[in-house]
C-alpha cells in the first residue's frame, strides 16, 4: 500500500502529485499492462535486444 505522509497546510495537489510519483515507481501500470497479453520468452529477448542496439546506437551518435 501507498503511503503519502501530508505536513499540516499542504497543498492537496502537491500530495497528489506525490503519490502520482510513487505509484508510477511501483511499476504497477506496466507489470498489468505487460500481463494484459502473454508474450513468449524467445520475443522478450529479440525485444531486449533491439532495444539495447537502438540505445547502443544513439550513444554512438552522441559521441560524434
Amino acid at each position: 500500500m501507498i503511503i503519502v505522509p501530508i505536513k499540516e497546510g499542504e497543498n492537496i495537489e502537491r500530495a497528489l502529485k506525490k503519490f502520482k510519483r510513487k505509484f508510477e515507481k511501483t511499476g504497477i501500470i506496466r507489470e498489468l499492462r505487460s500481463r494484459k497479453n502473454f508474450e513468449k520468452p524467445s520475443v522478450k529477448k529479440r525485444i531486449a535486444l533491439q532495444k539495447a542496439i537502438y540505445v547502443q546506437h544513439l550513444q554512438l551518435q552522441d559521441e560524434q
